[in-house]
């Protein structure tokens, strides 16, 4: 994760106005979607499931899908904030095809 993922998914997770909430993490996937095959998927978790892999860095928790693990290993999670829009976007080294839109890609 770059600094600017870490800042933006350190502020989405403790944003909470609720003292009672439960702790929740920011799980990273995959899946079946788009003309290339895979795209990139986000969700809010309260618990990781039992293969899930739990990466921190500078205090931030996120999970990665143990079903993605092979086509999201080496990758680098960032985030961008420009006038059009904010998204966080991911640097995939196993990446061997993308579709024209870039919002799917093939492993």
């Amino acid at each position: 994760m770059t600094p600017r993922a870490v800042d933006r998914l350190r502020k989405m997770l403790t944003s909470s106005t609720d003292p009672h909430a439960a702790p929740q993490y920011l799980k990273v996937g995959t899946k079946k979607k788009g003309c290339s095959g895979l795209s990139y998927s986000l969700e809010y978790i309260t618990q990781p499931g039992r293969f899930d892999e739990i990466v921190e860095q500078d205090g931030v928790k996120v999970v990665v899908d143990s079903k993605a693990l092979f086509s999201l290993i080496g990758s680098e999670m960032d985030y961008v904030d420009d006038v059009l829009h904010s998204e966080f976007v991911f640097s995939n080294p196993n990446v061997k095809e993308m579709c024209g839109c870039g919002e799917s890609f093939m492993v």
